[in-house]
């Protein structure tokens, strides 16, 4: 009994140190892959910008932000106020009236009797005193339970900001301002999604980076995509490699090759409408997919997987994708029915990166935000960029977090991330 308590005792040890060293590794992989996104974007002259956290336009169009307000804490205050100390009565009002009104005698019959100064001042002072007690009482009932309305909806000018705001989901329409101002720029920051996901895949708070490149088109903007990947899957192997072995023993044991594949091999580049036509043979030849195929599907994480890991065996550029399930600010190509975005697939996470050549007209961005029926007046702004003349440009997004699942062939997003955020979890 004694000696199978040792041996037990032993591997509850061994197991915690092994899952320390995992999480160290990946700690330090992550750390890694920030240095080489700062050192590409560096040497290849791109300024690093900070975009706010806390922004009043929705980048994406899906709705799915966090809001930031003060309305619930100002109506919690209120509410607790009340009831300590509860409004005045319409007949404490009207007595608080008369006497402003006896006090204002008072002062215009002292002043037709010529009195003192000195009496005046007093008469004076009292009046003051009921005006400011009849004013106390006029705001005190104003005050009701609840939040603040106007014309039966919620009143946001007197939030915080004075309008809604939110915690953003890209930095990408704030950076596109800095491009235009200063040519090659990138971001690379927190970012949330209030989306109720439970999957391996996705965070409520997870981090971005996003270049934004001037006199870009979407060419230039997958051949930047490309070199970032690689560029990062070089340095991992080069700075990394004895980390990477510790995933390769307890997670994944491809991960290693699968950096090499990425880092020496040139990306498959194919439209969508030719990746719909590969996946719709493959359902032909008798794949099953839990996802439909047609044209105009958004591509799912298993389509994906499928032209990376098996029709093409290596990393994959998808371009061209049809605009009904892309962002307003992506060009309109002209067959009218697709615009100009790129997304990057590779082995075991499928999409890594999602980019775009911008809508530079600003005729045809303003169609397209209606036709998403999203407000105009939070993207004033933004649209001012095209209104008073603008040059070409393109960029992307890369979740850093899934560059970590692709690097450490660690299959929950939750456990790249050192305080995971998701729906019901907050901690720390």
């Amino acid at each position: 009994m004694i000696t199978f308590f040792k041996y037990l005792t032993t591997k509850i040890s061994n197991c915690c140190a092994c899952g320390l060293i995992q999480i160290a590794s990946v700690i330090r992989i992550r750390n890694a892959l920030a240095f080489a996104t700062h050192s590409f974007f560096q040497q290849e002259g791109f300024v690093y910008v900070h975009t706010p956290i806390i922004t009043t336009s929705d980048c994406e169009g899906a709705g799915e932000m966090f809001q930031v307000t003060t309305l619930i804490n100002l109506m919690e205050k209120v509410e607790r106020d009340l009831i300590k100390n509860p409004p005045p009565s319409e007949a404490d009002i009207e007595a608080a009236k008369l006497i402003v009104k006896e006090r204002g005698e008072a002062v215009a019959q002292l002043k037709a009797a010529k009195a003192s100064k000195q009496e005046i001042t007093a008469s004076v002072a009292e009046l003051t005193a009921a005006k400011e007690s009849l004013a106390g009482l006029l705001e005190r009932s104003k005050l009701k339970p609840g939040l603040a309305k106007k014309d039966g909806k919620i009143d946001y000018s007197q939030d915080f900001f004075g309008r809604q705001a939110f915690l953003t989901v890209s930095g990408q329409l704030q950076a596109e301002t800095y491009a235009c101002g200063l040519s090659d720029v990138y971001t690379f920051g927190p970012t949330f999604r209030a989306e109720n996901s439970h999957t391996s895949r996705h965070l409520a708070e997870f981090w971005m980076v996003e270049p934004e490149i001037a006199f870009a088109d979407l060419e230039d903007d997958m051949n930047c995509a490309e070199a970032y990947v690689k560029f990062m899957c070089k340095w991992l192997l080069e700075k990394c490699y004895d980390d990477l072995e510790v995933m390769a023993r307890n997670f994944d044991k491809g991960c290693i090759d699968r950096l090499k594949l990425v880092a020496s091999t040139p990306f498959e580049r194919l439209t969508y409408t030719d990746a719909i036509k590969l996946l719709e043979e493959a359902v032909a030849q008798g794949k099953e997919f839990e996802n439909s195929v047609e044209w105009g599907i958004d591509l799912a994480s298993e389509h994906e997987r499928y032209l990376t890991e098996v029709k093409f065996q290596k990393p994959l550029i998808v371009y061209n994708y049809p605009k009904g399930i892309k962002a307003f600010y992506m060009r309109l190509n002209d067959d009218g029915k697709t615009v100009a975005a790129m997304d990057v697939l590779v082995p075991k996470v499928g999409e890594l990166v999602g980019g775009s050549q911008r809508e530079e007209r600003i005729d045809v961005i303003i169609k397209r935000i209606e036709e998403m029926g999203l407000p105009l007046e939070p993207y004033e702004w933004y649209l001012d960029l095209r209104r008073y003349g603008t040059a070409k440009h393109s960029g992307f997004g890369l979740g850093f977090e899934r560059m970590l699942l692709f690097a450490t062939g660690i299959d929950n997003i939750r456990d790249v991330i050192p305080f995971p955020r998701y729906p019901g979890r907050a901690d720390l």
